[in-house]
């Protein structure tokens, strides 16, 4: 059985992680893993109606200890149906966001205490973290501009421009922290530049 992975992806809005993750599962594919692709909040058919909740715009009314709550819910029944499963099987887990992004969105951005989010974790991972974590790094006004010219603004793209300059502080500063699962790429760069800086972690850590 070949040796499972916990790979996630992180960074705030526009920084194109998403449009590159198909990028990533297609190194690792061919450098002969079995990649099971997924997202937070979201990856299991509640998790994905819980996705819906949090990201419509027409629900301002949700409070902080909410979407937090509704976070760590999607993200459990996602560790119990999908991620423990498949790294089990020996496959490497390839995720859009996860618990860092907790941090970032609902600790720096929303102002909820590390010490709930970090009472959380424990309770509903039980250890589980991931193994290599890439944060694609960018400066919050390109990105907005990015993610204004991809789609319609989802709930948390409603948010003042200091809420996302918080919620990079917070990336940055995780990253720093722990050193050794995280990689920054520097998403500011070309696409064709973005590219190699993935080939060339993917290939260091693999």
């Amino acid at each position: 059985m070949q040796q499972s992975l916990f790979i996630t992806l992180e960074g705030v809005e526009g920084a194109g992680k998403s449009t590159l993750m198909s990028y990533v599962a297609e190194i690792l594919s061919n450098s002969g893993k079995d990649v099971l692709q997924t997202r937070e909040p979201g990856g299991t058919k509640t998790g994905e109606q819980i996705r819906n909740i949090l990201l419509n715009r027409n629900n301002i009314t949700v409070t902080d200890d909410t979407e937090l709550l509704l976070m760590f819910a999607a993200r459990a029944q996602h560790i119990s149906e999908i991620i423990l499963p498949a790294l089990s099987s020996g496959k490497v887990v390839l995720c859009d966001r996860f618990t860092d992004a907790s941090y970032a969105y609902q600790g720096g951005g929303r102002g909820i205490e590390t010490s709930r989010i970090e009472t959380l974790e424990e309770w509903v991972q039980q250890g589980l973290k991931p193994n290599l974590t890439l944060l694609f790094d960018l400066d919050v006004e390109t990105g907005l501009r990015r993610a204004g010219n991809r789609s319609e603004a989802d709930r948390f793209e409603l948010e003042e421009m200091s809420f996302f300059e918080r919620i990079r502080t917070c990336y940055l500063q995780r990253a720093k922290n722990e050193a050794e699962r995280f990689r920054i790429i520097d998403a500011a760069q070309t696409f064709d530049h973005v590219k190699q800086q993935i080939q060339d972690i993917l290939k260091e850590y693999l």
